[in-house]
């Protein structure tokens, strides 16, 4: 009898301390929405100045992208597709003039759901709190489960070393080596500052907003309730956070 009082008394000690831990963690009770960042892109905006590459040069300058000629070792952490390879729209003529063919940016969309998290066998590529995906380098080592699983083509392999590509390295941002991964990760070191990232800045249109999703009074979030909006490939389940307005 003793000892199952000492057993019980035991478990509901251990039961105690877990629960005021779980609430010192915010565990217990009512807690905030989560943060949900989020791009949203006027898509009519963005194509008004035809040949604009301020967003891809912004991006790849402050993350040392390497500019390799060679197509199959290219790396690229925003790029342009035609409208209709961005979208699978089975209706085409149903779309205004202007979208047919306009280069669209594309980039990690920072998936609710990512695949490329489930497979990548270290750890190495994880969702933050806020939603945005990341990549650490130094635990990648090189076996592209997430450049297979990625169903957007937005990660890209450092098949050859890229240094000798990337010409002035910026020191503020970690160059990387041959083998491994690399792709956009919502400029979270400029995050971390306060910043925005950088081809929302860099975009001589104001075609990209970005914010708070899970925030209903943020512009991002006011983009997506109140204006026609498209994901790329939604029908995958894995609820992309780039949203473009057409």
């Amino acid at each position: 009898m003793r000892t199952g009082r000492r057993v019980f008394l035991r478990m509901a000690g251990r039961a105690a301390a877990a629960a005021t831990a779980g609430a010192a963690l915010g565990c217990g009770g009512t807690r905030e929405p989560r943060r949900r960042l989020a791009i949203a892109i006027d898509i009519t905006r963005c194509t008004a100045a035809a040949g604009c590459r301020a967003c891809i040069d912004a991006c790849h300058q402050a993350h040392n992208v390497p500019a390799i000629p060679e197509a199959r070792h290219e790396v690229k952490w925003i790029w342009t597709e035609p409208f209709e390879r961005a979208f699978a729209v089975d209706e085409p003529e149903s779309l205004a003039d202007a979208l047919r063919g306009a280069p669209v940016p594309v980039f990690c969309n920072h998936c609710d759901n990512p695949p490329c998290v489930r497979v990548c066998p270290t750890q190495a590529t994880w969702a933050r709190g806020d939603g945005v995906v990341t990549i650490d380098a130094h635990r990648c080592i090189g076996c592209r489960y997430c450049v297979a699983a990625c169903p957007y083509g937005s990660r890209s392999f450092n098949w050859i070393d890229p240094a000798p590509y990337v010409r002035p390295p910026l020191a503020t941002y970690p160059t990387r080596t041959r083998g491994v991964v690399e792709k956009c990760n919502l400029c979270e070191e400029r995050l971390a500052d306060g910043g925005l990232p950088a081809c929302v800045e860099a975009c001589p249109e104001r075609a990209m907003v970005f914010g708070d999703a899970s925030d209903p009074a943020s512009e991002v979030r006011l983009v997506i309730r109140e204006r026609r909006t498209l994901r790329r490939k939604p029908e995958l389940g894995t609820r992309p956070q780039l949203y473009y307005e057409i």
